[in-house]
C-alpha cells in the first residue's frame, strides 16, 4: 500500500477533529461511554499527506501528537496493499503522560471484581481496526481507503470487533451522522460491571455480553443468558467479551510483558525495539512486514505462519528450529526458538489433537481440549505458589485492635523450592521435566513479579480488613478512657481513611463493618471538646 512519499501522518484539512488541547471535564457528558470506550477515530488516506486522522469523537478527548502518529500508521495494513475488501485487525500502544480524565467510582468497581487479565490497560490503549479499501473511480487514486478505530483501555477483543461489524459499514456509507448516533447509544449503556449479563443495543440490534468476575470458574459453562422474552428484537448472544485473547487461558497468571498484537516500521517504540546495543525487550510483536524477519533474526523466538490451509489438510509435523537458521526472507513457516524447554512433551494430547483433526473434529472442540490443557498445565504450575504464598500470611489471631497489625512474611525462594517435594506440581499434573528450574526461570521473569505484586497487594488489602473488623468489634469506649486526645483523633483520620478506601472497593469489608465504623467514628468525635469537634467536622 502507498503511504505516500515518507510524509508522516496528519489531519485532514476541512474535516472535524479533536481539537489539540482541553482534557474531559468531570462531570461532563461521556461518562457512561467512557466506561468502555476512550474515543472513536477515523483515519483516512490523503494523497497529499499521507495517513491522516480524519476525526475524533467525541471531540473533547484528547490524544498526544504521538499517539495521534501511531493510531495514523497501525490503522493501515502495513503489508498487504494489494487485499481489497474489508479487514479487521487490533493493534495497542503506549499511552503517553497522565491521566485524560476523571476516573469513575465505576471504573475502580469494575477493575476489583474482574479477573487481571481483563482489567482496564492502565499505560496502553487497545486499538480495534476495521479497515477497508475498495476500487472508487470517483477518489483520484482510485481506490477508497480509510479505517474505524475504537480506542479503548479494555481487552474485549470479541465485543469490540463485533460492535465493529455492526458500527463500520454503515458509518462508511453515511458517515459522521451515523457515528454520533452511534457513540450517544453507548453512553446509554450500563456500566461493564463484573459478573454482570448486559443487554446493549445499538443500531437497531442488542448485544448480549456477559462480563466476566473473579468468583467465575474457566472450566464452567458460559453463563445462563438474560431472557429475551421483552427483547425485541431477539439479542445476538455473545458467548464471550474477550475470547480471542492470546492469554485467555493463562488466567491463573496475568501476561505481565508489553504485547503489541500489530507492529509497524512506524510505530513510535520502533528503534527502542530493534536496536542492537542491548538484550531483546520482554515483548510479543506481531508483524507483517518481511523486513522484521531480517531485522530481528537476533531475537531468541520468533514464530512465522504460512498461507492458510484448505479445510481438510492435514498439518505437517512441526520441529522447533534453532534462530541461527532464520537467515533470509524465504525462511519456512516454523517457531524458531533459542528456548530450551524444562517439561516432556504431553504426546497423549498430541495423539488427541492429531486424530480430532483426522476425524474433522469441529475447530471449537480442537480449541477447547487445548485451552482445558494449558489451563490445568498453568492450574498445576500455580497451586504451589499461591499455597506457599497463603502460608506467609499473619494468623488471624496476631491480629489486635490497638496495635499495628503483623507484616506479611517475605517470599523466600529456597524455602519455597523445598516445599516442592510434599506440594509440588506432581500432585496435580502427570506431565515430567524439570519442574525445579521452570520455578527458577520463572522466578527471573516480569511475570513472576507481577504475579508477585498483585498478591501481595491483595494480601495487604485483606490484613487491614481484618484490622479494621478487629478494631470494629472491640470496646472502643473502654479504649478511649485513658487515651490523650492526640491519639483520639489520630484514631479518627486512620478510621476515616480506611473508610474511604473501603467504600472505593479497594478494601475487602463487610457493609455491617462500613456501619460500625462510621458509628465508632460518631462516638469519638463525640467525646471531643466542642472545637476539636468543629475542626473534625461532621462524622
Amino acid at each position: 500500500m502507498d503511504q505516500g512519499s515518507g510524509a508522516g501522518p496528519h489531519r485532514a484539512r476541512g474535516r472535524l477533529g479533536a481539537p489539540s488541547c482541553g482534557a474531559r471535564a468531570p462531570g461532563a457528558p461521556w461518562a457512561r461511554f467512557s466506561a468502555w470506550l476512550e474515543c472513536v477515530c477515523v483515519v483516512t488516506f490523503d494523497l497529499e499527506l499521507g495517513q491522516a486522522l480524519e476525526l475524533v469523537y467525541p471531540s473533547d478527548f484528547q490524544l498526544t501528537d504521538k499517539e495521534k502518529s501511531s493510531i495514523c500508521y497501525l490503522s493501515f495494513p502495513d503489508s498487504h496493499s494489494g487485499c481489497l475488501g474489508d479487514t479487521q485487525f487490533i493493534f495497542r500502544i503506549r499511552r503517553c503522560g497522565g491521566q485524560r480524565r476523571p476516573w469513575h467510582t465505576d471504573d475502580r468497581h469494575c477493575d476489583v471484581g474482574a479477573p487481571v487479565s481483563l482489567q482496564r490497560e492502565p499505560a496502553h490503549y487497545f486499538g480495534y481496526v476495521y479497515f477497508r479499501q475498495v476500487k472508487d473511480g470517483s477518489v483520484k487514486r482510485g481506490y477508497f481507503q480509510k479505517s474505524l478505530v475504537l480506542v479503548s483501555r479494555l481487552p474485549f477483543v470479541r465485543l469490540f470487533q463485533a460492535l465493529l461489524s455492526l458500527v463500520a459499514p454503515e458509518y462508511f456509507d453515511k458517515l459522521a451522522p451515523c457515528l454520533e448516533a452511534v457513540c450517544s447509544e453507548v453512553d446509554q449503556w450500563p456500566a461493564p460491571v463484573p459478573g454482570r449479563t448486559l443487554n446493549l443495543p445499538v443500531m437497531g440490534v442488542v448485544l448480549q455480553v456477559h462480563i466476566p468476575s473473579r468468583t467465575d470458574t474457566p472450566e464452567s459453562a458460559p453463563p445462563k443468558q438474560c431472557s429475551h422474552k421483552n427483547l425485541l428484537p431477539a439479542p445476538v448472544v455473545l458467548t464471550s467479551v474477550h475470547e480471542l485473547d492470546l492469554f485467555s487461558c493463562l488466567q491463573p497468571l496475568k501476561f505481565c510483558c508489553d504485547y503489541r498484537p500489530y507492529f509497524t516500521v512506524h510505530d513510535s517504540e520502533f528503534k527502542e525495539f530493534t536496536t542492537r546495543t542491548q538484550a531483546p525487550p520482554s515483548v510479543l510483536l506481531g508483524v507483517t512486514n518481511p523486513f522484521f524477519i531480517k531485522t530481528l533474526q537476533h531475537w531468541p523466538h520468533v514464530l512465522r505462519i504460512g498461507e492458510p490451509k484448505m479445510p481438510g489438510d492435514l498439518p505437517k509435523q512441526v520441529k522447533l528450529k534453532k534462530p541461527s537458521r532464520l537467515k533470509t526472507l524465504d525462511t519456512k513457516p516454523g517457531l524458531y526458538t533459542a528456548y530450551t524447554t524444562y517439561l516432556h512433551r504431553d504426546k497423549a494430547l498430541l495423539r488427541r489433537l492429531l486424530k480430532g483433526l483426522q476425524k474433522k473434529r469441529p475447530s471449537d472442540v480442537q480449541t477447547a481440549v487445548l485451552r482445558r490443557h494449558l489451563l490445568e498445565l498453568t492450574q498445576s504450575f500455580i497451586l504451589p505458589l499461591e499455597h506457599y504464598m497463603a502460608s506467609l500470611m499473619p494468623l488471624q489471631k496476631s491480629i489486635t485492635p490497638w496495635k499495628t497489625p503483623p507484616q506479611i512474611h517475605p517470599f523466600r525462594q529456597d524455602d519455597f523450592l523445598r516445599s516442592l517435594e510434599h506440594s509440588g506440581p506432581q500432585l496435580t499434573c502427570l506431565l515430567k521435566g524439570d519442574w525445579l528450574g521452570l520455578y527458577r526461570r520463572f522466578f527471573k521473569s516480569p511475570h513472576f513479579d507481577g504475579w508477585y505484586r498483585q498478591r501481595h497487594k491483595e494480601m495487604a488489602q485483606k490484613l487491614e480488613a481484618l484490622h479494621l473488623e478487629a478494631i470494629c468489634e472491640a470496646n472502643i469506649e473502654i479504649w478511649m478512657k485513658d487515651k490523650s486526645e492526640v491519639e483520639v483523633v489520630d484514631l479518627v483520620l486512620k478510621l476515616r481513611e480506611r473508610l474511604v478506601r473501603a467504600q472505593g472497593h479497594q478494601l475487602p469489608v463487610k457493609e455491617a463493618t462500613l456501619k460500625r465504623a462510621r458509628l465508632y467514628i460518631e462516638t469519638v468525635i463525640g467525646s471531643l471538646p466542642k472545637d476539636l469537634q468543629a475542626i473534625l467536622g461532621p462524622p
